[in-house]
């Protein structure tokens, strides 16, 4: 099922039926799961679905950047940018952007991920400097009590991508705002009935 069309982006050429590819090595995909979403909360839950999030994503590893509700072609979708690191590698990261647009029994995602190559760690070096060490680490703002996966910090904030606009945290950025501009949404899945959450979901 083709739930979301206009998704290959200026820049990015086909590598199959829905990937592509840009010269960065960035890849952008499209994702359609015949199953109810496996989110923590409805969208309309802000606050449980950040916190249920950024819990997943640091067992799993990771460290959640940002979790936000947008309107994609006027359906409501999760925005989300998470980090990850890279498989076998002793240090770098992978940054995946993506809208989720969730329905009852069904969801369709758009992804883009981005991967650190050559050196790595130079903005956030570069950001601790300017910060000092006291102000770079925080607690998790969506759910200070978590701990384990990558840490969440002042490198990752938006601010700072316009001093490192090569950057793989700022091309997902980059790539999530063409996308929330090109992207619809198919009609016949968008008259879905709504995800309502995990605990009221057929």
């Amino acid at each position: 099922m083709s739930a979301l069309l206009g998704v290959g982006l200026p820049g990015f050429r086909t590598v199959d039926t829905h990937a592509w590819l840009n010269d960065h090595g960035d890849v952008l995909s499209l994702h359609f799961f015949d199953l109810v979403p496996d989110l923590p909360a409805a969208l309309e839950d802000g606050p449980a679905l950040r916190h249920g999030l950024t819990r997943f994503t640091a067992e799993a590893g990771g460290g959640l950047i940002e979790a936000s509700v947008k309107r994609l072609d006027g359906v409501p979708a999760l925005r989300q940018i998470l980090k990850l690191p890279l498989p076998g590698q002793p240090s770098g990261q992978a940054f995946i952007g993506s809208f989720t647009v969730p329905r009852a029994t069904c969801s369709t995602v758009v992804k883009i991920q981005a991967a650190e190559r050559g050196m790595t760690g130079m903005r956030e070096a570069v950001v601790m400097a300017r910060t000092g060490p006291e102000q770079y680490f925080r607690p998790h703002p969506y759910a200070p009590e978590v701990r384990g996966g990558l840490p969440f910090h002042a490198a990752d904030h938006d601010r700072w991508d316009a001093d490192f606009p090569d950057h793989p945290l700022t091309r997902v950025r980059r790539t999530l705002e063409a996308l929330a501009e090109a992207v619809t949404v198919d009609p016949a899945f968008a008259a879905l009935p709504p995800f309502t959450g995990p605990a009221t979901a057929p």
